[in-house]
């Protein structure tokens, strides 16, 4: 009964990607990839996280895979509450009895109709109450930021569907944009440029493994090569291809451009006392995106601010959600801090 107290409250990372949950007292006790798989005959949900990923692309006819976020929203309403129910009763079978308050990580940019579907998805899923923190605000908590000082930090968090990039101070967002171009933008280009320049159909799980392994957002002295395989566009049976690190450059520039664009937009809006105390504490990137070989680099290169890659970028989304259920009050009392632009 004891450890229960601990664990009522939960946060969850509701990414494109992947879908993460903190439990208070505990961390991050769960980590699996925003996928489940149907049957389109029954309507039933079959798999869900890692075991439906797995199925991506080797379905029968009668099976599904769906990923129902897309750019970091609700895309598919009741495949995003089974899913959840599935993960929050995975927890409730071990962890506690009652129902938890969840705090549910949501882009900045997100518009009141999807901001509902997420508070009513989470309801449907067992939810005590509901409470929406912005992407980039949990990724400053998770990043170890002074989110609540009078001082400016910048973050940038790439996920799967989105790039958020926000200036943060007094526990609220000054000015932020949200672009729904991100790590899947990036596989798309892979796929497309590996299609028109070598006649080859691959995947998603290869895009994204040229990405993890040999991607970089601008070239380097080394050449690092991996062979793909897929089916010829021309042909149609199996074919193998060598992709190097330096078309993966070539392959993904516009993505990579859009958020530097972003960026300096966004710098370009600050107000000055702001603007000199990230020149001075720099540029914290979070996300998955963050790993991307040589892009802290390129990011530093066009605005000439020092630029870090936060540790754990993956989990500070999910870390920053869950350390906020310590400050409900906060988001009980102002719904719309640190979510919504402060100064509007």
């Amino acid at each position: 009964m004891g450890s229960s107290i601990f664990t009522k409250d939960i946060g969850i990372d509701l990414g494109t990607a992947n879908t993460l949950v903190f439990v208070k007292g505990k961390g991050i006790v769960l980590r699996e990839p925003s996928v489940v798989s149907m049957n389109n005959h029954t309507g039933e949900i079959t798999a869900v996280g890692n075991e439906a990923k797995r199925m991506i692309g080797k379905t029968p006819k009668s099976i599904s895979v769906i990923r129902p976020m897309k750019d970091g929203v609700i895309a598919d309403y009741d495949t995003t509450s089974s899913m959840m129910k599935y993960y929050i009763g995975k927890l409730k079978n071990h962890s506690w009895f009652g129902k938890p308050n969840v705090m549910v990580c949501v882009p900045s940019g997100i518009t009141m109709v999807e901001e509902r579907a997420v508070t009513d998805a989470t309801k449907q899923a067992g939810a005590k109450n509901v409470y929406l923190i912005s992407e980039p605000f949990a990724a400053s908590i998770g990043a170890g930021l002074s989110v609540w000082e009078p001082t400016g930090n910048m973050v940038v968090d790439i996920g799967g569907g989105t790039t958020e990039v926000a200036i943060i101070s007094l526990g609220g967002i000054v000015t932020s944009q949200s672009i729904r171009t991100a790590g899947d933008e990036i596989d798309e280009q892979i796929m497309y440029y590996v299609r028109k320049e070598k006649d080859l159909i691959i995947g998603d799980s290869t895009a994204e493994k040229i990405k993890k392994e040999i991607g970089a957002a601008k070239k380097s002295e080394s050449t690092l090569e991996l062979e793909i395989h897929g089916r010829d566009a021309i042909f149609g049976m199996p074919k193998s291809e060598n992709i190097s690190n330096h078309e993966v450059v070539d392959a993904i520039s516009d993505t990579i451009n859009d958020i530097i664009e972003v960026i300096t937009e966004t710098l370009e809006s600050a107000p000055p006392e702001l603007s000199a105390d990230i020149m001075e504490r720099g540029i914290v990137l979070t996300g998955g995106g963050a790993l991307l070989t040589h892009l802290d680099d390129v990011i530093r290169e066009k605005t000439k601010i020092p630029v870090f890659v936060a540790d754990n970028p993956l989990d500070c989304v999910a870390i920053g959600t869950g350390k906020s259920l310590d400050q409900l009050d906060h988001f009980k009392n102002s719904p719309n801090i640190a979510r919504r632009n402060i100064l509007n």
